[in-house]
């Protein structure tokens, strides 16, 4: 099997990151963010997918995590696309109902080269671990309109907005786990390609 990885550095005024993800890992992640919440759920999608992860981030932390965690995400949907290539033989979707407590989550994905995003976000409450929940809207819209993707995600039911969250983390990696999985010989569309 060829090498499915890829790695970006992108400085700007606002954040200085490097990040290398191989997509065919043992779900094991070094993260350091300086959003210690935001380490905490990149760690469990990976594990929870089989990737590896490296990545550091200097951000202006100093305003609030917003730049970070829009700028970590589009990091993140870059080199998942780029580590993809031209996508042949992966099952293209996949989905996730995880538990994490009183929380469920449901992710479904789409590597179709087709960015959306559904996120139903109604019971996540305002503000979660020091951050408003909009923040966490912008990175998955990041991530999925950099990865060139279809991104559901509904939180079915559940008070707590760490456990919530956890739930959907998981429910991504296991998601996006099943979606790259190399599974047929070319590619899952009746196009034929995934751009």
């Amino acid at each position: 099997m060829s090498s499915r990885e890829a790695s970006v550095k992108r400085t700007t005024n606002e954040t200085d990151i490097d990040l290398r993800l191989v997509l065919d890992g043992q779900g094991r992640a070094s993260v350091g963010t300086g959003v210690g919440f935001a380490d905490h759920m990149l760690d469990l999608m990976c594990f929870w997918g089989g990737f590896d992860l490296e990545l550091t981030c200097k951000g202006d932390l100093e305003i609030d995590s917003h730049h970070t965690l829009e700028d970590i995400a589009l990091c993140l949907g870059q080199v998942l696309s780029e580590a993809l290539g031209d996508k042949q033989g992966i099952a293209r979707v996949g989905w996730a109902k995880v538990p994490m407590d009183e929380a469920l989550a449901e992710v479904v994905v789409d590597l179709s080269g087709r960015p959306y995003l559904v996120y139903e976000d109604a019971l996540l409450p305002d503000v979660i671990a020091g951050d408003e929940k909009d923040v966490w809207r912008e990175f998955f819209k990041s991530l999925a309109y950099r990865a060139g993707m279809n991104l559901h995600i509904k939180f079915e039911y559940g008070r707590n907005g760490h456990h919530l969250l956890e739930a959907a983390f998981k429910a991504l990696g296991r998601a996006l786990g099943a979606a790259v999985r190399q599974e047929r010989q070319g590619v899952s569309s009746t196009k034929g390609s995934l751009d």
